[in-house]
């Protein structure tokens, strides 16, 4: 049986969590979209993506995905390069660019962490890695 008030609350601390983070406002410091920022996570790899790839890791569309990078190509981060195999399809590689920016970007976010990280209790930090992983795989055993 669903708890409707556990469901509201949920709803709520998690609406706030993307307020406090930041998440509804672009990172000026970097100048990168949320969506640019989870693609070059997922392209720092010595493996080039295609972009059906790099669409199916983010759960967004092809089309999306073909703006996304053209995007990060217009801005350096990463170069389009014809699939040798599939003249069809495109390989996404990050640029020495791409990756600097990126490993800015993850040097920045992990002191943010750890400093939210440091001011909660050993309990809470406890807690939150036992339901935040809980609360991942239902959302994805749930998505449509």
């Amino acid at each position: 049986m669903v708890d409707h008030a556990e469901a509201a609350r949920l709803h709520a601390l998690l609406m706030d969590l993307i307020r406090a983070a930041g998440l509804l406002q672009s990172d000026e410091s970097h100048a990168v979209s949320l969506s640019q920022a989870f693609a070059l996570h997922e392209l720092d790899s010595d493996v080039p993506l295609s972009q059906r790839d790099l669409a199916e890791r983010l759960h967004l569309e092809k089309s999306s995905v073909s703006r996304l990078a053209a995007e990060m190509e217009r801005k350096g981060f990463l170069v389009r390069e014809r699939d040798p195999d599939d003249q069809r399809q495109y390989r996404l590689r990050l640029t020495d660019h791409g990756r600097a920016h990126h490993a800015a970007m993850r040097r920045d976010f992990h002191q943010r962490y750890e400093a939210w990280v440091a001011g909660m209790t050993a309990a809470e930090r406890a807690a939150l890695l036992k339901g935040l992983p809980a609360l991942i795989r239902v959302m994805r055993d749930r998505r449509d």
